[in-house]
């Protein structure tokens, strides 16, 4: 283990890091919590200086736990929740909370710059409508409610490039799945789009230099980190493209359902496909494409219910009760959109909700109800991806939710697909890893992610169940358009009374 690869992933609820050799072995890995903030409804904020005290905790703790030296590590890639948005002063340090991805506060500033930017194209040339996920409404509401803040900010980054950057000691590298995430890159002339940062308020100067994910972008100065100086670092990834390449998403039809804090969605393609009700990303693999959906809550909602309905329950005795319950779960269908929701609605203002509730209801049925809801919520993206002409050829489930086999399975009959699940799977610090030895020359080829991969037993899905679940989506997909207007109006409510 003369040569090891380190890859750090700055996620919702953990910083997670990993040691890997080139042989496809896992040599250290390890994590330390952080903690999503919400301090008034539709927010999401995280503390990025977390991030960080986290990465000079983590790389020791890899280093002795792997039995080498700092000196190993021949080179860092590093990825994170995209695109979240930090403000830097002119030191590099973080004015404010970071606003999240799945962040709503913005719902004015968005119908706003929608307006401003009205028959500019925006969807095809940036790859993404404006929507909760872009940067530019975010910036428009701080210059409106914290203008202290914009003033003294001289640059705007992601999560991963705010670690690379400390890492390196400054610069200014931003990876290319942030910049085509924000809303303010041109996908078609590969330049931040300066009518875009015109009518968003946003400074061109803030914005970074657009690098690939394998390219090294500096190496460490940071002696802070535990790494040696000198260490080259790569630009990184965004966590759900890092973790769906390291997942094994290489050929074209390959698709990635990620059970994870988000629902995320991701599918392999070869062109880069625009349509409103998605997202587009970079794949790593030059020449490839990743379009994609997020759901903004998932597992989140599932922490939710285990930590404040069920006062603490483990999630095991849920998946129970979850079980018992039944397809349907005794008559309840949810809708998931507890933090708003990003993809396929792209709509901030919608809200979670439990319909057909009756006495006889019990704590297994909410809690089947959540599991078939998000299970709902990845149908209705493979609808989108089938009405484009895209048919998923394989199909791999990773991240915390697949450790359950009960939210397997209901995901399997939902969808009428079986599923592939990834052993152990490191997830997005494994692909940031393998971007780093890609960028330093370990490995040649990017299919040699092949060696990382381990799939579990496939999960089938049972055609019955499917049929039955076929009518339970009907409805599902019935009740936003038939609430989206008392969703709306109640959503306005709450932030009135947060403000009073």
């Amino acid at each position: 283990m003369d040569r090891l690869l380190l890859g750090i992933d700055t996620g919702t609820t953990a910083t997670k890091a990993i040691l890997a050799d080139p042989q496809g072995r896992i040599a250290a890995e390890a994590s330390a919590p952080s903690r999503l903030h919400s301090p008034r409804p539709g927010w999401a904020e995280e503390d990025p200086g977390k991030w960080w005290e986290n990465v000079c905790t983590l790389v020791p703790r890899l280093i002795r736990e792997a039995g080498v030296s700092k000196d190993a590590i021949v080179a860092v890639g590093v990825s994170g929740m995209v695109p979240t948005l930090i403000c830097l002063d002119r030191e590099g340090i973080p004015l404010r909370p970071s606003i999240q991805q799945n962040d709503a506060r913005a719902t004015k500033e968005i119908e706003e710059l929608q307006r401003r930017l009205a028959g500019t194209e925006i969807l095809e040339r940036t790859g993404s409508d404006i929507t909760q996920q872009s940067i530019g409404p975010k910036v428009l509401w701080l210059r409106r409610h914290e203008p202290e803040v914009m003033e003294s900010t001289v640059a705007i980054c992601g999560s991963y490039d705010f670690i690379v950057r400390r890492l390196i000691g400054g610069g200014r590298p931003t990876e290319a799945n942030w910049a085509l995430e924000s809303g303010l890159y041109d996908l078609r002339d590969e330049r931040w789009a300066e009518d875009i940062c015109v009518a968003s308020d946003t400074e061109l100067s803030w914005l970074g230099e657009v690098s690939q994910p394998s390219e090294v972008v500096g190496e460490v100065v940071n002696e802070d980190s535990g790494l040696a100086p000198g260490t080259p670092v790569v630009a990184g990834s965004a966590d759900h493209v890092a973790s769906a390449f390291s997942a094994g998403l290489v050929e074209e039809g390959d698709l990635l359902v990620k059970l994870g804090g988000a629902g995320d969605i991701l599918f392999t393609s070869a062109d880069p496909i625009v349509d409103k009700r998605l997202f587009l990303d970079y794949h790593p693999i030059p020449g490839k494409y990743l379009p994609n959906g997020c759901m903004a809550a998932s597992g989140s909602v599932i922490r939710w219910f285990q930590e404040e309905l069920a006062c603490g329950t483990s999630l095991e005795e849920l998946d129970r009760e979850a079980e018992a319950a039944g397809i349907g779960a005794g008559g309840i269908v949810a809708l998931p959109y507890f933090l708003g929701e990003k993809t396929p609605l792209n709509d901030p203002q919608a809200r979670g909700t439990f319909v057909g509730l009756h006495l006889g209801h019990q704590r297994g049925h909410l809690f089947r109800a959540i599991l078939e809801a998000i299970a709902f919520g990845f149908a209705h993206h493979v609808e989108v991806l089938r009405e484009l002409g895209l048919e998923p050829r394989r199909v791999r489930v990773t991240n915390g939710g697949s450790r359950s086999q009960v939210w397997k399975q209901i995901v399997a009959d939902v969808l009428g697909l079986p599923l592939e699940p990834v052993f152990q799977h490191p997830g997005s610090s494994l692909g940031a890893a393998f971007a780093a030895g890609i960028g330093v020359g370990v490995f040649e080829e990017w299919d040699e992610i092949e060696r990382f991969v381990r799939v579990e037993e496939r999960i089938e899905p049972n055609e019955e169940n499917h049929l039955r679940y076929r009518q339970l989506y009907e409805v599902y997909r019935s009740l936003y358009p038939a609430l989206k207007e008392q969703q709306h109006r109640l959503a306005a409510f709450g932030v009135q009374e947060e403000v009073s």
